[in-house]
């Protein structure tokens, strides 16, 4: 996966969307892979649909890749006013399990598609969305877990791993942040995989599928220990008579103020990372990510804690629903748009949203 901000400026040239409206939904469809980077704040949405501006294509061609984008900003706009820790709507209905099955953890569920998946989750820390929704309707709707153990475990392994988009996307799937519970069956994932395989747990129709009993497949579950390894808190030199540009997991910004001549410290806060654990694959590829900030200094340590040592300095940081006990000037993100409100649902806001962009 690519890391150099050089080279993820050139994959965000050479996106193309014209198809995604079409196929999307297919294993093979063309989707732009930018997530990671968004993820972490080396691109914004907003640079993501500028790149496209550029290219003259009409906002009305390529609706629903900028729904898309939106629906990336909404998801944070939810997280800055709901405890998106909890179930956010209503009660997952018809819970039996805390955990996450077995055979989900070790790639056996049988179906072939959704065991590559989750090899290739754990080889390479991406899983196309469409299978995301299926392997989360498996755990939740079929096996009858409560969503946010799996959501961790998703989110632990990851490259893209945003919780707000995870949970809320997770709880969207089960049902507390939506209509209804989504369901999809061997014969939906036949058709955008491309497989023809039979005879599984999945493989009966809508209506036996909402009300069958947990198969046996997805019986055995287990509570993982989810931990990550930081590094030794070293001692680093700051320099007391510049200002201190903080980044942290979601920001990671190589372009935020960058002609200030400032101190640029990636804080790891310890309790973040208990929070929300993630694997070394994705911390290791994350690290590689703060490369592309000249100077940058890793430092370990709570933000109260690192605020108390330099109180005295002019402090920055980004806009994120993670950093709202932050002290210091804090700097908006790159929304797509200038209409921030909560909406309950998507498309409130998106309607409220998109004559912003003349749709």
């Amino acid at each position: 996966m690519k890391t150099t901000y050089t080279e993820i400026a050139q994959l965000l040239e050479n996106i193309d969307v014209s198809l995604y409206a079409k196929n999307r939904n297919f294993i093979d469809g063309s989707v732009t892979k930018l997530s990671p980077y968004i993820s972490r704040g080396i691109l914004s949405t907003k640079e993501v649909f500028f790149s496209l501006s550029k290219k003259n294509i009409s906002p009305k061609k390529i609706e629903k890749f900028i729904q898309e984008l939106a629906w990336r900003d909404y998801w944070q706009i939810v997280w800055k006013n709901k405890n998106i820790n909890l179930d956010i709507k209503r009660k997952q209905e018809d819970v039996k399990n805390i955990g996450t099955p077995k055979s989900i953890i070790q790639a056996s569920t049988g179906i072939n598609v959704i065991d590559n998946a989750i090899s290739d989750l754990y080889n390479t820390g991406y899983v196309h969305n469409h299978i995301r929704m299926y392997i989360a309707s498996i755990i939740c709707n079929i096996g009858k877990c409560h969503w946010k153990a799996p959501a961790k475990w998703f989110y632990f392994h990851l490259m893209d791993g945003d919780w707000g988009s995870n949970a809320l996307s997770w709880q969207w799937v089960c049902g507390t942040n939506s209509s209804k519970k989504y369901i999809a069956n061997q014969d939906n994932i036949n058709k955008f995989c491309y497989d023809n395989q039979k005879n599984t747990f999945l493989d009966k129709s809508y209506a036996d599928l909402y009300k069958c009993l947990i198969p046996k497949e997805l019986e055995k579950v287990s509570s993982l220990s989810l931990k990550t390894k930081l590094p030794l808190n070293n001692n680093v030199s700051i320099d007391q008579k510049k200002p201190i540009m903080i980044y942290n997991y979601y920001n990671l910004d190589p372009n935020w103020r960058k002609e200030l001549n400032a101190n640029r410290v990636l804080l790891l806060e310890p309790s973040t990372f208990q929070e929300y654990p993630i694997s070394e694959n994705v911390f290791n590829f994350f690290i590689k990510l703060s490369k592309n900030i000249k100077n940058i200094k890793i430092v370990v340590s709570e933000y109260k804690e690192f605020y108390k040592k330099f109180e005295n300095c002019t402090i920055y940081y980004k806009e994120h629903p993670l950093n709202n006990y932050y002290n210091g000037i804090c700097d908006k993100r790159d929304w797509l748009f200038t209409n921030q409100n909560y909406y309950p649902s998507f498309f409130k806001f998106w309607n409220a949203s998109k004559k912003e962009l003349n749709i």
